[in-house]
């Protein structure tokens, strides 16, 4: 035990159980993760699957980046690191709620493999499904409701995916390719 936690005394084992909250909802917890661009759609895609699971009787709850961001994860940037811690506490927060039996919607641009990784690994490969909202930049830039392509471009917003930051797609099989008139 490390002297940061010498103190702590988790109660885990003294919890209900998640099979007894699954039970209580009659439903499995599960994180869909999904991934893509700035104004790929993820948001949009993500309130509409919301709708049609509550409306289905099943249990969810959307995790979206802006809303952490002006939340739980307000104090950190655009660095990697920060991308990274970014990741790390919201995947976090995805299995406690996938650890209640809640259907979790997460959507970040996550924009590296080795970051959504992490994602799976603290949620758990078997109760995580990626999703990649696989829309082509120019549309993104079309959308830019934010405007954050055009100061990207402008140099104005430093470490923007898609711009002047990576983005590496996922080898996944689920793709959704959300192209909008």
């Amino acid at each position: 035990m490390s002297p940061r936690t010498a103190h702590i005394h988790p109660v885990f084992d003294r919890l209900l159980q998640r099979g007894d909250k699954e039970a209580l909802l009659g439903q499995h917890g599960l994180c869909i993760w999904m991934t893509g661009l700035s104004g790929s759609g993820k948001s949009t895609i993500a309130v509409e699957l919301e709708r049609l699971l509550h409306a289905s009787g099943i249990h969810s709850m959307v995790l979206d980046g802006d809303n952490v961001r002006t939340g739980i994860n307000s104090n950190l940037g655009f660095s990697e690191v920060d991308r990274t811690e970014n990741i790390r506490r919201i995947a976090e927060v995805a299995k406690l709620f996938v650890g209640n039996g809640t259907v979790t919607i997460c959507c970040f641009v996550s924009p590296t493999i080795a970051i959504r990784e992490q994602a799976k690994a603290i949620i758990g490969a078997n109760d995580f499904v990626e999703v990649f909202v696989d829309t082509p930049l120019e549309e993104c830039e079309r959308r830019d409701v934010k405007g954050l392509y055009a100061k990207a471009r402008a140099g104005e917003v430093k470490d923007f995916t898609g711009i002047s930051a990576p983005f590496e797609a996922p080898a996944g099989r689920y793709r959704c390719d959300h192209h909008r008139p």
